[in-house]
């Protein structure tokens, strides 16, 4: 009798490129997974990777033997998808990762809402500020800020997102406005996660180099740290808008402001896309399309 479970299990290690990533995807344990792969070499008896404290790797019989299961598995995949379609609602677990204040304030009532119109999902929300690695942690979208990477990801636009450089009034009345970028360098620069301003000068992208006093991975505390005027912070339109309104904040350098930059969804690349997947995706969109979008200004 076929032991499917190992087949699987063989399957999405190849796939992940090692046991933890396929203890993930299947939500057991890393020695489950070794166990299982342990007794398919057995069962076969054949040895199916060469397995190193780094790395592992196929031998030629694992990949003979990978390539007809990967058909196999993704032909169960494919007559799942087609039920699941023919049934019009999607089901199971819909894992999404977000930048931490964008999905607290936007992300997560939109999921609460979808959750609420197919009760057949199951949601699992991550919040970080450090960009996750959708394949290798098992998630199927991630919302990403800014300008994208190159990578294999497919993205499309929720939204356009701008950044502005501000301070207070308290900090520029003992401060000279700057007029133009090489100023920067006679300012407090409040830092958040990467130590360079995305700005354009003449039309052309400049990643500035800026320093200061203080520096943290919080966009709340960059925000804070502005206010209270300890120095120049680059932050986005969706958390200093009421503040510009108020006068609380000021913006400087308008002129030198990247504007090719957006809040994206990006999921991986895959020949069928879950109906979990797809309907959150199409279901993002309208939201940000018809008005989610506007308190952000897309």
């Amino acid at each position: 009798m076929q032991h499917w479970d190992r087949v699987e299990a063989f399957v999405e290690v190849v796939r992940n490129g090692s046991f933890a990533g396929a203890a993930r995807q299947l939500q057991v344990s890393n020695s489950h997974i070794s166990r299982l792969v342990g007794q398919l070499e057995q069962q076969l008896g054949t040895q199916l990777l060469y397995r190193t404290t780094r790395q592992i790797r196929l031998t030629d019989t694992g990949t003979l033997y990978y390539d007809s299961c990967r058909q196999l598995f993704d032909g169960f995949k494919e007559a799942e998808l087609q039920l699941n379609q023919h049934q019009g609602q999607p089901a199971g677990l819909l894992k999404i990762t977000a930048a931490t204040t964008f999905g607290d304030r936007y992300i997560a009532p939109l999921v609460n809402d979808f959750a609420l119109m197919y009760p057949q999902i199951k949601v699992s929300m991550y919040f970080s500020n450090r960009q996750v690695d959708l394949i290798d942690e098992g998630f199927d979208l991630g919302i990403r800020m800014g300008v994208l990477k190159e990578s294999t990801l497919i993205a499309r636009r929720l939204c356009d997102r701008k950044e502005y450089l501000v301070a207070s009034p308290a900090y520029f009345a003992s401060h000279t406005k700057p007029e133009k970028l090489a100023d920067l360098e006679q300012h407090n620069c409040l830092i958040g996660s990467r130590g360079t301003w995305l700005l354009s000068q003449n039309g052309v992208r400049k990643d500035v180099v800026v320093r200061g006093n203080w520096q943290a991975n919080s966009g709340p505390g960059l925000l804070d740290a502005a206010l209270k005027g300890i120095g120049i912070a680059q932050l986005p339109d969706y958390y200093i808008d009421e503040h510009l309104t108020s006068g609380r904040l000021q913006s400087v350098l308008d002129n030198y402001r990247y504007t090719d930059t957006g809040v994206w969804v990006v999921y991986p690349q895959q020949r069928y896309i879950a109906p979990k997947v797809r309907f959150f995706i199409d279901f993002l969109v309208e939201r940000f399309e018809r008005g989610i979008g506007r308190s952000i200004k897309p």
